[in-house]
């Protein structure tokens, strides 16, 4: 009793198995590359998480310099800037001597 298969032309039978096979291998090759996009998806998250933290200290950071700098304006009576920054008050005030 001859099998079904058998009763077809070789082309036909070559052409299944080809077109199975290939599929076989494109699902394979969609599947490995869903995978390392996954990975790449996890990286790109964990390294989002750490950006955040930092991004939080720079912030505290921030907030901390600007509240000691509102402190120091307020505590003074005039500003007095570094030399060389443009912010330097002279003072006109002499000694006693002359």
């Amino acid at each position: 009793m001859p099998k079904p298969d058998e009763d077809r032309p070789f082309f036909d039978r070559e052409r299944d198995r080809t077109n199975g096979r290939d599929r076989n291998r494109g699902f394979e090759e969609l599947l490995s590359s869903s995978n390392i996009l996954n990975r790449k998806l996890e990286e790109v998250l964990g390294m989002t998480r750490e950006y955040d933290s930092i991004a939080g200290l720079w912030s505290r950071f921030h907030e901390l310099m600007k509240g000691q700098k509102e402190d120091v304006v307020s505590s003074e009576e005039q500003p007095v800037g570094l030399p060389g920054t443009g912010g330097h008050v002279v003072s006109s005030k002499q000694g006693s001597g002359s």
